[in-house]
């Protein structure tokens, strides 16, 4: 978690002085600016992404009867309901 938020930190101020020294005129800022934004929506997709397979065990979160496989990781996953807010999360099935 520490090595994601220091790598965001590090991408959005490589971000935010490449394109400011592009705005400022120099050419060799823009490169800067367009590496800095892509390692920083890289960061922030890859937190979106993993959340859901997050560990389901939070308060007020119901196990369903619902488990798959995981394509991308072989892993056997069941699907975990919040009532209050009809959110959805996968969690690893402990049963299989």
């Amino acid at each position: 978690m520490m090595l994601r938020t220091g790598l965001l930190v590090v991408a959005v101020a490589v971000f935010v002085i490449g394109g400011v020294a592009w705005l400022a005129g120099e050419r060799d800022g823009a490169p800067f600016a367009l590496w800095g934004g892509v390692v920083a929506v890289a960061v922030l997709a890859e937190r979106w992404r993993y959340r859901t397979r997050a560990s389901a065990a939070d308060d007020g979160w119901e196990a369903t009867e619902e488990r798959f496989i995981d394509p991308e990781s072989g892993r056997a996953l069941r699907v975990f309901y919040h009532p209050r807010t009809g959110e959805r999360r996968y969690g690893a099935d402990e049963k299989r």
